[in-house]
């Protein structure tokens, strides 16, 4: 799957024309989304990469993103999702009506990411940037009547990654590229992580409009001790694998203000759920 995944990535950022870019951003600078997210699923892969069903359960949060330039070549990013809900759907006899099992929440604080992005060197149209993050567990990993309603994992986690961005054009269309290779190291007894990803986007109407594709992998290296598995998927189990791919449309309300619709899903997985994710927020880009 990561090899797969790395042609790809290969393929998209070494045959593509390239134009001057800039990554990191510059001292001063920034750009602050306020989102809502949100997830409900019926059904999940498992451990052998089969999709089977479950009762239905959702994840929702508002979220603050923002990036802001403390420097020239230092950058800072945050993730905070200040209000996370879980929640499970009443579960209910189809033969006689009956409540199987009653529906159950969790509202509190979730995960925050916290991250340094420096900008190492820039080469032509090539700039290569590395991100230190860390995963802060700030929310609640063993809630309800079973201890599986959860809006984080319960570990504090270093993620260190290698960025590549390289902007450039379509015919008369701008546009710009981005991915990335990095290690998640978790503890706790979690697995750690390889990670590989990327996305590009294309701008229309003068810059207002901006269409993005992501795809982001995850795959576990398998080496934790966390014996408590998920058997009916999770966003916040041990071993979780997956091919994720999403899309967002960007429309510019005027030349800082905006908003933003996405989707995402996973397209192969294990041990996580296989419905898809949707997003809308809105921006200040301060450039």
């Amino acid at each position: 799957m990561i090899r797969n995944a790395l042609f790809i990535l290969y393929f998209i950022f070494l045959t593509i024309p390239g134009l001057q870019g800039q990554w990191v951003r510059e001292q001063g600078k920034g750009y602050y989304k306020l989102s809502a997210w949100s997830l409900v699923s019926d059904q999940h892969y498992t451990d052998t990469g089969e999709i089977d069903p479950n009762a239905t359960r959702g994840y929702f949060n508002v979220n603050f993103y923002g990036e802001y330039g403390i420097t020239d070549a230092w950058e800072v990013v945050a993730y905070i999702p200040f209000f996370s809900r879980t929640y499970q759907n009443e579960q209910i006899s189809g033969t006689t009506s009956e409540v199987l099992r009653a529906g159950e929440s969790l509202n509190s604080l979730g995960d925050v990411d916290i991250s340094l992005r420096h900008g190492l060197f820039r080469q032509g149209p090539v700039v290569l940037a590395s991100t230190l993050k860390f995963g802060i567990p700030t929310g609640n990993d063993s809630a309800g009547s079973d201890g599986s309603f959860q809006t984080g994992d319960g570990e504090f986690n270093q993620t260190v990654q290698l960025d590549v961005g390289i902007p450039f054009r379509i015919f008369s269309y701008t546009g710009y590229s981005r991915a990335y290779l990095g290690f998640n190291n978790r503890n706790k007894g979690f697995s750690d992580e390889l990670l590989v990803g990327g996305e590009a986007g294309l701008n229309f109407l003068k810059r207002r409009l901006w269409l993005v594709g992501r795809m982001n992998v995850v795959e576990s290296l398998q080496n934790g001790s966390h014996s408590v598995q998920s058997n009916q998927g999770s966003i916040f189990a041990n071993n979780i694998e997956y091919i994720s791919l999403g899309a967002e449309v960007a429309w510019y309300l005027t030349e800082r203000w905006g908003i933003s619709l996405a989707y995402g899903g996973a397209v192969r997985g294990r041990i996580i759920y296989a419905n898809p994710t949707y997003s809308a927020g809105v921006f200040l880009d301060i450039r």
